[in-house]
């Protein structure tokens, strides 16, 4: 299984969008891959758990943690591939050791923290809760954003990420981040 959760090698620039449920990150991945006319890494967990509760009306479990983060690897370094100079990630494994301590298990499985904090990144984009949340099937904590962002923000200081905290509207979130990737791709340049 470990080799599963492994971020295969590259020399692209890889941008997580990470941070609480209902805070467009799935809509600034979508627009900075059209930005950088490249590829994006959706939520493997969207999926996952979207087929789960349309076929058992269950949320995510426990259980199906070590799936979702297997899944998100896969689509990860697959795409990687397929990337020009960029790779935009809807999420990454240190998301999903998040969830799993706060929300599933008050911790994470050994294993895939290992991954979790040794797949890298160039940079992460924390998205803030100054937008409206938005029901749907899968999101059930519109009361809980304010902690679980300090919780995102915590984890991304712990582990000492590159990260930009994204505030406002879409387009004042899309240009800061747009501005913080070009300065990434001027370094490496």
């Amino acid at each position: 299984m470990e080799k599963k959760y492994r971020q295969e090698s590259s020399n692209i620039i890889k941008v997580v969008l990470f941070g609480p449920e209902s805070t467009g990150k799935t809509t600034l991945s979508e627009q900075l891959a059209r930005h950088y006319n490249t590829v994006w890494v959706p939520e493997y967990a969207r999926a996952y758990l979207q087929n789960k509760w349309n076929n058992e009306r269950k949320t995510c479990e426990p259980h199906d943690l070590p799936f979702i983060a297997e899944g998100q690897m896969r689509l990860e370094n697959e795409l990687a591939r397929k990337a020009t100079e960029i790779l935009i990630c809807d999420t990454d494994l240190l998301e999903t050791k998040v969830y799993s301590e706060a929300y599933y298990l008050g911790e994470c499985d050994p294993v895939l923290e290992q991954y979790a904090l040794l797949n890298q990144y160039d940079l992460y984009l924390l998205t803030n809760i100054d937008i409206p949340w938005e029901k749907d099937d899968l999101r059930d904590k519109p009361n809980d954003r304010e902690r679980m962002f300090g919780y995102f923000k915590e984890t991304l200081e712990r582990y000492n990420r590159n990260f930009i905290t994204l505030s406002g509207d879409k387009r004042t979130r899309l240009q800061h981040a747009i501005e913080n990737i070009d300065k990434l791709r001027t370094k490496k340049a």
